[in-house]
């Protein structure tokens, strides 16, 4: 079964974005060179999004203005599905465009082909939290901001069943952050 791994960018108090859902505490971390998502790139094939953060990657990746990005070829390159019940297609500009799919059942089927590489899920917080819900993400990776927004939006679910993580790694990240991953415990 492949592995599905998400990874968001956060402050040190858990927020993936501001009150107002600005994202401008990336600028803590803008600088820092994004060598191990390289690497982290060479074990994945697919990349998962919600519509939302569809709409914003695709307003930036696979056009020219991201052409200077190291990450960028490897990214357009990537197959991409998209998890939306309102979009009925996903163009990712001059690259093969995306598959929409409507629901979990086939983000499960995702996981079971036979064949491929891990699932990288990037953002996509409400997407996330259904998906940790019912037990089909396999990493939680973060990359922890030296900020504190006091309030914003959580990457994190609320309400429900407490969910157990074990610690893979923790390690310093850019100037002054930290990445942690994380796994699942066993249920």
């Amino acid at each position: 079964m492949r592995r599905l791994v998400f990874q968001e960018y956060v402050t040190l108090d858990g927020y993936a974005a501001g009150p107002d859902g600005g994202l401008g505490f990336f600028d803590a971390i803008a600088a820092h060179p994004d060598d191990d998502n390289l690497e982290l790139l060479d074990s994945v094939d697919t990349m998962l999004l919600g519509a939302e953060t569809y709409r914003l990657f695709a307003g930036y990746w696979p056009t020219e203005a991201s052409a200077d990005e190291p990450i960028a070829k490897k990214l357009n390159a990537l197959r991409l599905v998209v998890v939306s019940t309102t979009l009925n297609s996903a163009p990712w500009g001059a690259y093969e465009p995306g598959m929409v799919v409507r629901d979990l059942d086939a983000v499960r089927a995702l996981k079971a082909e036979q064949s491929g590489k891990d699932i990288i899920l990037w953002g996509s917080i409400t997407l996330f939290q259904s998906l940790l819900r019912v037990g089909l993400v396999d990493e939680v990776q973060l990359r922890i901001a030296p900020v504190l927004l006091g309030a914003g939006r959580s990457a994190f679910p609320t309400g429900g069943s407490p969910v157990g993580l074990e610690l893979i790694e923790a390690r310093p990240w850019g100037v002054g952050g930290v990445l942690v991953r994380y796994e699942p415990a066993a249920r």
